[in-house]
């Protein structure tokens, strides 16, 4: 009974460990293309108070995709906008931080 514990515990500790792998570069191996210039267009006539996104690149598991500005609802966002960028990982590669709205008052 004994050894069937213990061997139970080194199959368990084994199948555990089988889930451990060395950390991966995470992301991109190279930072993204510089962004295309951006014409921003009239915005659209809507109800709903409209404010302008600007446009990133995307990684797309294989290459960079250049995801094009929009204009977004209004509501709730202030009218200080934090653009999104590439930085390098400390793993290696590159991390995407997604853009965001700065809170309104601060």
């Amino acid at each position: 009974m004994r050894h069937a514990l213990l061997l139970a515990g080194v199959l368990g500790a084994g199948l555990t460990l089988a889930g451990c792998t060395t950390p991966e570069m995470a992301g991109p191996p190279a930072p993204p293309p510089p962004a295309p210039p951006e014409v921003i267009p009239k915005p659209p006539v809507t109800a709903t108070p409209l404010i302008w996104q600007p446009g990133h690149w995307d990684w797309n598991g294989s290459g960079y995709v250049w995801t094009p500005g929009e204009y977004v609802p209004r509501g709730g966002h202030s009218d200080m906008f934090m653009p999104g960028y590439w930085a390098q990982s400390p793993t290696g590669g590159w991390q995407w931080q997604p853009p965001h709205w700065l809170a309104a008052g601060g």
